[in-house]
Parts: C-alpha cells; sequence; structure tokens
C-alpha cells in the first residue's frame, strides 16, 4: 500500500468516527521519520479510543499494522505510527499545548476533503 493510499484509509476511519479539526501535514520533504502527519481532535477520551481503535481496525484490514502506539491509557493524545503515515489523535486543550502544527510549520497542509473524495 502507498502512503497517499494509507493516508486516504487513516482519514476516512477518523472522519467515520467524527473526528474534528483534521489536517493533513505533508512532512516527506522535511524528515525520513514519516511521509504524512494526520491531526484530529476528538471530544472525550472516549471518542479519542474510538477514533484510535477505529483508524488501527482499517488500516489493519487494509494491510497495514501499526509500528507502534502511545496514550491509549490517557486518551488525551493517542499516536499511531503506520510508518509512513503518522496519526495523531488530540483533546483540544492538547492539540493546543503541543501545537504540533506550528512546529512543523513549514510542511504543506493538503486538502482534507479532496483526500476524502468530498
Amino acid at each position: 500500500m502507498t502512503p497517499n493510499e494509507l493516508l486516504k484509509v487513516a482519514l476516512k476511519a477518523a472522519d467515520g468516527k467524527l473526528a474534528t479539526d483534521i489536517e493533513v501535514l505533508d512532512i516527506h520533504e522535511l524528515t525520513t521519520i514519516a511521509d504524512y502527519f494526520v491531526i484530529c481532535n476528538g471530544n472525550s477520551a472516549t471518542q479519542i479510543r474510538a477514533i484510535a481503535e477505529e483508524v488501527e481496525l482499517k488500516c489493519k484490514e487494509a494491510g497495514e499494522m501499526p509500528l507502534s502506539t502511545e496514550g491509549y491509557q490517557a486518551s488525551s493524545w493517542v499516536l499511531l505510527d503506520f510508518g509512513s503515515v503518522v496519526v495523531h489523535i488530540f483533546r483540544k486543550e492538547m492539540r493546543e499545548f503541543y501545537s504540533i502544527e506550528r512546529l512543523w510549520n513549514e510542511a504543506p497542509r493538503l486538502d482534507v476533503k479532496a483526500l476524502l473524495g468530498e
């Protein structure tokens, strides 16, 4: 599966569980750690876990297993690392605190609606 295909699977899964403020950063020209960061919010610990579980399930069904997962216990920031795609699922206040978009401000933002086929 290509990084772009994996990105779309992860995005659709997060969107299907009503993740909010979804952003995609194209970081492949800035680093070798991944091609894309998906960053989104959940409104509660329960929703954050549900989003993370759905992303993990849909990616597994597509043949991609996460290399690592972090944050399921606290569920204020869950990270799913699929190698080429890293998914960050935040509570709003945690996202504002860590401000990944600001740290990676040189990374182009992709059009999420276009990637979702909307």
